[in-house]
C-alpha cells in the first residue's frame, strides 16, 4: 500500500467519515484553508495511486475511498514500528507510555487489558 502525504491523508479522513463527496464539500470540511486547484491536485494523486475512486453525476465529480480506513492504518503503524522502533512493538508502547504520562489509572486499564488478551491467546 502506498503511503499518504499528510494533505491526502487529510483527504481520506474526510471521506472515511462522510462518504462519497464532490471536492466542494471536501474543501469545506478540510481541517486548513485548501484552494481548490490543490485539492484537485490530492485527488488526482489519490485517485492514481488507486485509494480513491470517482464518478460523474451530472457536472459534478464525487470521489470515494477504496482503500479502508483500517487496513490503511495498520500499514502506516507498521511502517512507523519499523522506522523509529527497529520494528519492536512493545517499544513503541513503553515510549508511549512513558511520553503519555498515563495516570495510574489508564495504567491499570492497560494492564487490564493485556491480561484480557493473554487471556485469549492461552485459550487459543
Amino acid at each position: 500500500m502506498s503511503k499518504f502525504t499528510d494533505g491526502e491523508l487529510d483527504v481520506m479522513r474526510i471521506l472515511w467519515e462522510h462518504g462519497e463527496l464532490k471536492p466542494a464539500d471536501i474543501i469545506a470540511r478540510f481541517p486548513r484553508p485548501i484552494k481548490n486547484p490543490a485539492m484537485r491536485s490530492f485527488l488526482s494523486v489519490l485517485l492514481r495511486k488507486g485509494h480513491v475512486t470517482r464518478s460523474k453525476v451530472g457536472k459534478a465529480y464525487f470521489y470515494k475511498a477504496v482503500t479502508q480506513e483500517d487496513p490503511a492504518f495498520s500499514s502506516m503503524l507498521r511502517k512507523m514500528v519499523d522506522v523509529f522502533f527497529s520494528g519492536s512493538t512493545e517499544a513503541l508502547l513503553l515510549r508511549l507510555i512513558k511520553s503519555e504520562k498515563l495516570t495510574g489509572e489508564q495504567l491499570l486499564e492497560l494492564k487490564k487489558l493485556a491480561q484480557q488478551e493473554d487471556k485469549k491467546g492461552a485459550g487459543k
